[in-house]
């Protein structure tokens, strides 16, 4: 990363004591080396397009990264050309064009992009991740069919998504976070990710009495489904043989949570890490911790609505006031929590808050030409709202909820 070649040679950098920012300090480091990272590479496909004019021999390159996708194969399009990229491409500032839409990626297409991409590659009904009921969250299946080049496409693809400051839908326990940082997990992720066992092994850690044997009549094994069929897997050599009692249960439990996060997904989760790292590892990244980096990825879920109101601009014929506005943040008020969260979605491109928080959140309602037919219409590149000159009320409420229910895709905006 930039900020790893231009401190290398200082024997004692701000990298050394990570202890001295907040999340939001790292947050911004972090962006801010990927803009000069992005200014080098820009830079250096400058140059290269110059040479390209004198010297045939070299090629000419696009300074950005372009993907172009089809919305009806975002998947396979997407990695057929991430597959061909070239790693100092990665740095490029990414563009998106979806085919046949007309719209110019200032950003919203971008994160139109990853949420629908990320939902894609992470439906467990494809097979590579897992989904767990009782958390509602997802990990690596090691029952896929897929070879592990795909994880280190999806590594890449996540490592995009917070390299070009935007918020992804992971579904993942922290300990993907821990292990992104090189930290281990630890049972608290298992309780995390699967409750049940959870408890099940503290109350193992906690049982007070010697005929551990006999209660819980346990061995170094773990039983695993395996395409409708049970499997027993051996924690450690001879495991079936060693019965779990009070001097080895501490054993059989870190021994249990390592093949649920490690041994049993190990070449998978290598491949995406690897992929994660070729776009956004470096120095800056292990100022983190493995709650900090999960926060600055998905975003958080501390909505202050009033706040979202205070930090609103206005333009055009619009003022905080103005009778229009104050239907607005009325009818807004009114809504439920999973339509406000729709609403940002439609503005904004992701339904959950920046992990600088609401405040850095900053939204820009404009008048419009159009009369009280028209719908409102949405600039995620801006987070712009554009929004007809309602009287009434019930109208407002009724073109907001219809504008907010058909939310995807772009055109001229």
């Amino acid at each position: 990363m930039f900020l790893d070649f231009q401190l290398a040679d200082i024997p004692v950098t701000i990298c050394t004591y990570p202890f001295v920012f907040d999340a939001q300090a790292k947050t911004t480091l972090l962006q801010t080396d990927a803009v000069l990272q992005m200014q080098m590479a820009i830079d250096q496909a400058h140059r290269q397009n110059v040479s390209s004019l004198f010297l045939p021999v070299i090629e000419s390159v696009n300074p950005c990264l372009i993907l172009v996708v089809r919305r009806e194969n975002i998947v396979g399009d997407a990695m057929e050309v991430l597959r061909k990229t070239k790693n100092i491409d990665y740095k490029k500032p990414l563009k998106v064009i979806f085919v046949g839409e007309d719209a110019v990626d200032a950003g919203g297409v971008r994160k139109e992009f990853f949420l629908l991409i990320m939902r894609e590659l992470l439906d467990p009904k494809y097979g590579m991740f897992r989904y767990y009921e009782d958390s509602r969250l997802i990990w690596f299946s090691d029952k896929t069919f897929e070879d592990s080049d795909l994880f280190h496409l999806i590594g890449v693809v996540c490592g995009l998504a917070i390299y070009n400051f935007t918020i992804v839908d992971l579904h993942f326990p922290l300990a993907l976070y821990k292990k992104l940082l090189k930290k281990k997990p630890s049972l608290d992720d298992l309780k995390e990710l699967m409750p049940d066992v959870g408890r099940s092994m503290q109350q193992l850690l906690d049982y007070p009495e010697d005929n551990i044997e006999e209660t819980f009549c346990l061995n170094f094994t773990i039983t695993v489904e395996n395409f409708g069929a049970t499997e027993v897997k051996e924690l450690v050599l001879n495991g079936a043989d060693t019965a779990v009692n009070k001097q080895n249960r501490q054993e059989f439990v870190d021994a249990y949570v390592d093949y649920i996060f490690n041994k049993s997904v190990a070449s998978l989760f290598d491949a995406f890490h690897t992929g994660f790292h070729k776009v956004c590892g470096g120095k800056v990244l292990q100022l983190f911790q493995p709650n900090e980096l999960q926060a600055m990825v998905i975003g958080n879920t501390n909505y202050d609505w009033k706040e979202l109101e205070k930090n609103t601009e206005y333009k055009g014929e619009y003022w905080a006031e103005h009778p229009t506005i104050k239907i607005f943040w009325e009818v807004f008020h009114e809504l439920p929590l999973e339509k406000k969260k729709q609403f940002l979605l439609f503005l904004t491109g992701s339904d959950r808050i920046p992990i600088l928080g609401m405040k850095s959140l900053k939204l820009v309602i404009q008048s419009t030409g159009g009369g009280e037919e028209y719908l409102p219409v949405s600039h995620t590149c801006f987070n712009l709202l554009d929004l007809p000159k309602y009287t009434e009320k019930e109208t407002l409420r009724s073109k907001l909820i219809q504008a907010i229910d058909h939310n995807e895709g772009f055109s001229l905006i």
